[in-house]
């Protein structure tokens, strides 16, 4: 009799364990970027609209991104204000080709933070072979978060050195 009830809460947990997979938001937010890398630009799609922003990113990110966005890089043609950044924060760049040979590679948490290691090919469509060739690399810090795994910062990693996503939404808030 025993036996039933701790089989059922050993599933339950194990259950939540593979539910809560910290590479979940990152691969949520590379699938809107490949995404909007292989489309044209009326089909681009932020992944700072309500729906994603609230389901992958933490709150502390949300609000620096919504502190950041009272100062918008560039009004849209309907007059409409539009995101802090003039650039995909992934790709960290205006232009690009669908990306290729995406990999997702999760590192052991430290002090409650995961770091998630994305690489990519991101300029593969490019006739010059060391551009065609060249790896981007962007870190996502995880974190847990009401009982699941959101963004908490990025960072772009360019010639070794790496760049605060978090960092640059405070800048653009103080208006620098």
């Amino acid at each position: 009799m025993r036996i039933l009830p701790l089989l059922s809460l050993f599933t339950l947990i194990s259950t939540g364990v593979l539910a809560a997979d910290v590479t979940d938001p990152v691969k949520a937010v590379m699938k809107i970027t490949e995404d909007n890398w292989n489309t044209v630009d009326s089909d681009w799609k932020s992944l700072f609209d309500p729906e994603p922003i609230q389901q992958n990113f933490s709150k502390s990110f949300q609000t620096a991104y919504s502190e950041a966005s009272k100062h918008p890089a560039y009004e849209t043609e309907n007059n409409v204000p539009g995101d802090p950044f003039g650039y995909d924060v992934v790709t960290s760049s205006q232009d690009g080709c669908p990306l290729k040979d995406v990999t997702i590679v999760p590192a052991p948490a430290a002090n409650g933070v995961s770091d998630v290691k994305v690489t990519f090919k991101q300029w593969a469509c490019i006739d010059d072979a060391e551009m065609k060739d060249s790896v981007s690399e962007v870190h996502f810090d995880v974190i847990e978060e009401d009982g699941k795994p959101v963004i908490k910062d990025i960072h772009r990693v360019v010639e070794n050195e790496s760049d605060s996503l978090v960092e640059e939404m405070q800048s653009i808030a103080k208006g620098e």
